[in-house]
């Protein structure tokens, strides 16, 4: 019954993040912070320590759970190889807390890495003086942050720091007037880009999204109104991130016979 109590006060938690946050968006941020922008988890290591920092000036209930990339998904319904310690925990003003990530040995692919995503979700406390129902009527806003977790086995092939310079580029029409630089990388390594800029003849077309690459995968970024094949050679600037969380400006890369390179 215990059990039932706390997967039903789970569910209800997150159900009412996902009403607040969403009419919160864009008015407030989270005190609540992770250092650093992604995990690596190398398969090696017995564990994995990410850290938090409440940074407001209230304590907050956090709640932590892993996903495979469904954001939808219940801290009681993941189903990654992956726990983490503490789960749920207070996180008190100018505090900080430790993360423990183990991964549990479940079989992932060897000759790649594969990516999870780190769910941290703060609660801040009721306001209303002890003993009164003053805060029942106020709407307490509630924060998710999502990161990428990269697991990597041992012994894969290259260098992750060497992977977007690998990456084929080419553009492809998306079949409705407009082309779109399409990204095929060859490596065992994600390679996540925050800015893509095709140039030609001293134009631009930039995607300010960016993405990210699977390894041995392909895929599509739009570079904004691109309506013609450019006259001139085409050449792709990106800005990758790297272990680390920071950007890092790439060589430009040339893209094969420019005139051929459409499907």
């Amino acid at each position: 019954m215990g059990f039932c109590a706390v997967d039903f006060r789970t569910k209800l938690l997150v159900l009412f993040v996902a009403l607040v946050v969403w009419m919160s968006a864009g008015r407030a941020q989270a005190s609540v912070v992770i250092t650093g922008t992604r995990v690596i988890y190398p398969e090696m290591e017995r564990e994995v320590t990410v850290k938090l920092n409440n940074d407001g000036n209230t304590p907050a209930l956090v709640q932590v759970w892993l996903d495979d990339g469904n954001p939808k998904t219940l801290p009681s319904e993941s189903k990654v190889p992956f726990t983490v310690m503490p789960p749920l925990f207070r996180l008190d003003p100018k505090k900080g807390q430790g993360l423990r990530l183990f991964y549990m040995h479940d079989p992932l692919p060897k000759d790649r890495e594969s990516v999870f995503w780190l769910n941290v979700l703060e609660v801040p406390p009721r306001d209303a003086p002890a003993g009164t129902d003053g805060g029942m009527n106020k709407l307490r806003l509630a924060f998710r942050t999502r990161i990428k977790v990269f697991f990597r086995p041992i012994g894969l092939k290259g260098k992750p720091d060497d992977a977007a310079a690998q990456i084929r580029w080419r553009l492809v029409s998306k079949g409705d007037g407009d082309y779109a630089l399409e990204a095929f990388n060859p490596t065992p390594y994600y390679v996540s880009f925050s800015r893509i800029v095709a140039t030609a003849g001293g134009l631009h077309w930039t995607g300010e999204k960016g993405g990210m690459v699977n390894p041995e995968s392909t895929a599509s970024f739009d570079v904004g109104h691109l309506q013609a094949m450019p006259s001139a050679p085409v050449a792709v600037k990106y800005t990758y991130i790297n272990d680390f969380g920071a950007n890092v400006a790439g060589t430009p890369n040339p893209l094969p016979n420019h005139r051929s390179a459409i499907s």
